[in-house]
């Protein structure tokens, strides 16, 4: 079984000086030889180094407390996430999933060996507990693969202990600076032994150009959601807070782009892939609809007063939310393992490494991009003018719901012409998102009250009560009601506040 550590380190070059003495760091009272380990790790990649290219790390190492399996994910400069699994042959099932968005159907092989005598140290408090480990890495790397090349070196890590304060870091880092000791200029062992072992000269990072033409624009934010994608995929799998919503937002992001920017990226290209980001929306919002949903009617139950529930209404809910969050969660974990969304993955690669651009990709980005985000605004006021029109029920629920839908276009189409268009986009993705906002407490209330008609009637037939339920539906109508009377207003609002578009 796998676990999760979350790792806090800094890492340093070292001469031959090697440590300076720490026990003058506030807060360490003393520092303790832990003696030297022998690590032998081979790191795995694809072939053209995908995992590396994401900074991430699979490895398999031996010797030292932590033998076993270890895939590193960045979380911010010098915070990694590492999950380690037991030391086996080949790699567990569990870390191979986790890496499958951005592997795919590609082998994983032995890309670098890196052999390392690490002298380690112990920083502990006055009572004795641990703060950090300090160690002196001698490093052999070895490539594995191409031509093979080998290098050498000596780093220094600082490691926080778990539950740590990062301020110590800090002191350290002084310490360290004022003994003439310099940060690492790489990021990782694997970085700086794939650099130091490529045939031939020192790889250097490419710079992507910035974004001229309408379709440079497009196609940068367009691969920002594609990016969002894949990264947030290992994410999903592990269950992580807020990371499927995360994931269902760039899948719908990028499948407004292709909509709002049919001038710019040819529809005739871009519609079926569109069509397949709306079948992943759809699988990430079955949870993500069923877990918002359930904290909505949990907290309406919270406010029932204690005479007015009648029946195990808090008990029933909390059944029905767990049966619901198992089931989709099993099938959200099928659907990342599928064909069809992999092959999605690989389609949304190939568009952006050769996209189908129009004629008026090529032109200056302000004119075809504004135009791009009026037109959808247009749409929105149209919706949102109809469903004022119609009497209270279910045809003016439906459109309220598609003036919602049609007010996310519009704002996600309003951030991709942030660059562009400056203050006036920016604005247009406020009043969007407080629209957005708005028409998604009208929906929640409509979805509340279809739920609660279903648990009602699964409690009558079990003889319970049904009136605490009724009690609630009332309440979520009433909310619904208060939006409609809110909205005129609002909108006058957001038009006046879209004129300078």
């Amino acid at each position: 079984m796998a676990e999760t550590k979350r790792e806090i380190e800094r890492k340093y070059e070292s001469d031959e000086s090697g440590l300076p003495d720490l026990t003058g760091v506030a807060g360490v009272a003393s520092v303790v030889d832990k003696g030297i380990a022998h690590l032998d790790a081979t790191y795995h990649d694809t072939a053209d180094e995908r995992l590396a290219a994401s900074s991430v790390t699979l490895r398999r190492r031996t010797g030292g407390s932590d033998a076993g399996w270890h895939l590193k994910f960045p979380i911010a400069p010098g915070v990694r996430d590492e999950i380690r699994a037991p030391l086996t042959d080949t790699l567990p099932e569990e870390l191979a999933a986790l890496v499958r968005s951005r592997v795919r159907d590609s082998e994983l092989l032995p890309v670098v060996r890196l052999r390392s005598d690490r002298d380690v140290r112990h920083l502990l408090d006055a009572d004795g507990r641990l703060l950090a480990e300090v160690s002196v890495d001698t490093v052999h790397a070895e490539r594995l693969t191409g031509r093979g090349g080998e290098a050498q070196w000596t780093e220094i890590e600082v490691e926080l202990a778990d539950g740590g304060d990062p301020a110590l870091l800090d002191k350290v880092d002084k310490r360290l600076r004022k003994a003439g000791v310099k940060p690492s200029t790489s990021s990782s062992k694997l970085a700086r032994a794939l650099e130091e072992t490529a045939p031939g000269k020192r790889r250097k990072a490419t710079r992507e150009r910035e974004p001229v033409t309408a379709g440079d624009h497009v196609l940068a934010y367009a691969r920002t959601q594609r990016d969002a994608i894949v990264a947030l995929d290992p994410a999903v799998r592990r269950d992580t807070e807020d990371s499927v919503h995360s994931m269902r937002v760039a899948t719908r992001r990028l499948r407004s782009t292709f909509k709002s920017f049919g001038t710019i990226l040819d529809r005739a290209v871009t519609e079926p892939i569109a069509g397949e980001l709306k079948w992943l929306a759809g699988e990430l919002g079955r949870d993500r609809d069923r877990e918002v949903l359930a904290e909505r009617l949990t907290s309406a139950a919270d406010e029932v007063p204690p005479d007015l529930m009648r029946g195990p209404v808090v008990e029933r809910l909390r059944s029905w939310s767990s049966a619901e969050h198992g089931g989709a969660r099993g099938s959200l974990l099928g659907v990342l393992d599928s064909h069809r969304y992999l092959t999605l993955l690989d389609t949304l690669d190939a568009l952006i490494a050769d996209p189908p651009l129009l004629k008026a990709a090529g032109k200056a980005p302000r004119k075809p991009v504004a135009k791009a985000v009026r037109k959808d605004f247009r749409k929105v006021s149209k919706l949102v003018e109809r469903a004022a029109q119609l009497e209270p029920g279910t045809d003016r629920d439906l459109a309220l719901h598609d003036a919602r839908k049609k007010a996310k276009r519009t704002r996600y189409a309003a951030e991709a012409a942030e660059p562009v268009l400056g203050k006036p986009a920016k604005t247009m993705v406020k009043s969007m998102k407080a629209l957005q906002n708005l028409l998604g407490e009208h929906q929640d209330s409509v979805m509340a009250r279809h739920t609660l008609r279903e648990l009602s009637a699964v409690a009558h037939a079990a003889g319970e009560s049904a009136f605490t339920y009724g009690l609630m539906h009332q309440r979520e109508e009433q909310r619904a009601v208060r939006v409609e009377a809110e909205l005129p207003g609002f909108w006058d609002g957001i038009k006046d506040g879209a004129a300078g578009l």
